[in-house]
């Protein structure tokens, strides 16, 4: 087992993201109702947390993959392994949680750009023991939507002692289709229930690293009606906590069997029982039945994480790949012909090992940009008011329609672009020598939970956009017209704004089919959903690469030494995709206009 660190963060293109192009520190830092960080402070954290992800958190990482969690079905404690343990109490140890918390927690109120920049660091270097910090989430979402006793209850211990926390929604008949839930909870007194179910695939629904673990649960109250509008959110801890906050007894829901996964082996994938044998007591939350909607909370969170994940894997594969391709050498310059006598290079000089890494230096700067722009957008959403105010709402509506593309894109695309991180490697990369082979195991989720690739497609089309008519995604679009038509980058990046032009009236053209074939048949939307989601991220991520470009082309007169290879590296990424991925809008959008329904049409049989 290797136990040097694999992790390879980019600190600098995060700073570049949001120091340079967002300028946070005009925008969001300091600002009200974030902390009083200022850019010096906000720098000197992102130093910090990198020596802990750098250190212990990515210590765990190989260790949490080899070393099984252990589960005892007696007790229906898991058990994780000590270099999880580890990694998990040295995020806290630091004070790393404190970063989002808002100030009236006692946290730094940093504003989401930051909070997000930094998690990526957490999240690239081990992102199994990440998600064991949902607590901190939860202990947020409770106390904005909780009831007063609720809050006194629960958010304070839950920030102070470290105490877990899940999003219990998934059942095993059901599965995605969350409306279908069976869970049942029977009215107790005042705001107290008990809940009976069982529940599947709940991610670190057990692990022994706290004293507590904080569950969030939907469930049916009896007599409510059906699909995900009867559902309603509760509370349900591991053991009771008293008025005063301190544990009671153990209440009646347990980990009942343990997934064998095919990677992120060390985040305790449960399946989860309430109910049998004894009650488990759930306060309802805000003592309101919404609790899908409350939910929802937690699920967006969720997803802008499990796209940043994505993203910070690929980022850290790309930089190990990169490393190594730079000292192994293999084969003669293909310009030496068939002289059996050339010098052997080093394997960065193969011309398809370079397509092979600027293809994974484009999406993982690429992604990187989207996500930041997200998150700089919920800086202003907050800045305004908050999701429910009304002079957010355009902002709001635009964070909305950005989350699919996040989770859908990232996920999907950095699986099939790790694919060349492990080929730049040869046969080494298939070998648990390098982390690549961990990396493509444990980045496979991303795709699967919190709402399949199809799902965010289905999310986007006929939610995100059809909620308002279009008016959003044209708001999105007008920033990209609006890009071009100020000339960004000037005649330096001429032949790129063209390529990104071409690509936004092709994708113009192509989901005004899709509207016309609706008339027809939403199968349609089924068929084409997922190229549609994919050629608007790309025109968007094109869009935001070619706006790095531009400032990188100013920043680069001045610069020296390592900053001048990285704005060279900038433009080079916006050049690439312009030219390698951005025609693959034109022929998704191809598909969109040839779409038929043979595959509907076909029998079950004939498949």
């Amino acid at each position: 087992m290797s136990t040097a660190p694999h992790f390879k963060p980019n600190l600098r293109d995060i700073q570049f993201n949001l120091f340079e192009f967002l300028r946070i520190q005009d925008s969001s830092l300091g600002k009200k109702p974030f902390g009083d960080l200022d850019e010096a402070t906000a720098r000197q954290t992102l130093d910090a947390m990198l020596t802990v992800c750098s250190g212990e958190m990515a210590e765990g990482f190989t260790e949490g993959d080899r070393v099984p969690l252990k589960f005892d079905p007696k007790t229906g404690v898991v058990n994780l392994s000590p270099g999880m343990t580890k990694a998990f109490h040295a995020y806290f140890d630091a004070g790393l949680h404190l970063l989002d918390l808002p100030t009236h927690l006692g946290g730094m109120g940093a504003p989401p750009s930051f909070a997000l920049g930094a998690f990526e660091l957490v999240v690239g270097s081990n992102p199994a023991v990440a998600f064991y910090f949902l607590g901190n989430i939860l202990a947020r979402i409770i106390d904005s939507l909780g009831t007063e006793a609720q809050k006194k209850r629960f958010v304070g211990p839950m920030l102070e002692k470290r105490w877990g926390g899940t999003m219990v929604l998934t059942e095993p008949d059901a599965g995605s289709d969350v409306g279908a839930a069976r869970a049942k909870a029977k009215l107790v007194k005042d705001d107290l229930w008990h809940i009976e179910g069982v529940k599947r695939f709940i991610t670190n629904g057990d692990f022994d690293a706290v004293e507590n673990i904080v569950h969030l649960v939907l469930a049916r109250p009896e007599g409510a009606g059906g699909g995900t509008k009867g559902l309603s959110m509760f509370i349900v801890p591991k053991f009771l906590v008293n008025d005063d906050g301190s544990l009671g007894e153990r209440n009646g829901v347990y980990c009942t069997n343990l997934e064998k996964k095919m990677g992120l082996k060390a985040s305790a994938t449960c399946e989860m029982t309430f109910g049998d044998g004894a009650p488990a007591v759930g306060w309802l939350v805000g003592n309101v039945h919404d609790g899908m909607r409350q939910m929802f909370h937690v699920i967006e969170h969720a997803r802008m994480a499990v796209g940043l994940k994505s993203a910070a894997t690929l980022s850290t594969a790309y930089l190990n790949a990169l490393s190594y391709v730079k000292e192994r050498k293999q084969g003669a310059d293909l310009m030496a012909g068939r002289d059996k006598n050339a010098p052997r290079v080093t394997v960065i000089h193969h011309p398809d090992v370079r397509r092979m890494l600027l293809m994974q230096k484009s999406h993982a700067e690429g992604m990187r940009a989207l996500i930041s722009f997200a998150a700089s957008i919920q800086d202003q959403v907050e800045l305004q008011g908050g999701h429910k105010a009304e002079a957010a709402a355009e902002l709001n509506a635009l964070n909305d329609l950005l989350l699919p593309l996040i989770k859908g894109y990232c996920s999907e695309k950095a699986y099939e672009i790790l694919n060349l991180s492990l080929q730049s490697y040869g046969g080494s990369g298939y070998l648990q020598d390098y982390p690549v082979e961990q990396y493509i195991r444990d980045q496979k989720i991303d795709s699967l939970y919190e709402g399949t690739t199809h799902i965010q497609a289905l999310d986007l089309l006929m939610r995100k956009v059809a909620k308002d008519g279009g008016a959003t995604l044209q708001g999105l679009m007008g920033r990209i017209s609006q890009t071009l038509e100020t000339n960004e980058g000037g005649d330096a990046l001429k032949a790129e704004r063209a390529m990104l032009e071409e690509a936004l009236t092709t994708l113009q053209g192509g989901l005004g089919t899709l509207m016309e074939k609706l008339s027809e048949s939403l199968y349609h939307v089924g068929l084409q959903g997922n190229r549609v989601l994919f050629a608007l991220t790309e025109v968007v991520i094109g869009w935001l690469l070619l706006r790095h470009a531009a400032l990188a082309l100013e920043q680069q007169k001045t610069a020296t030494g390592s900053d001048k290879a990285f704005y060279e590296g900038k433009i080079a990424s916006a050049r690439f995709f312009s030219r390698e991925v951005l025609p693959n809008v034109g022929l998704a959008m191809r598909h969109v206009q040839n779409s038929t329904l043979l595959a509907m049409e076909v029998s079950e049989d004939a498949f």
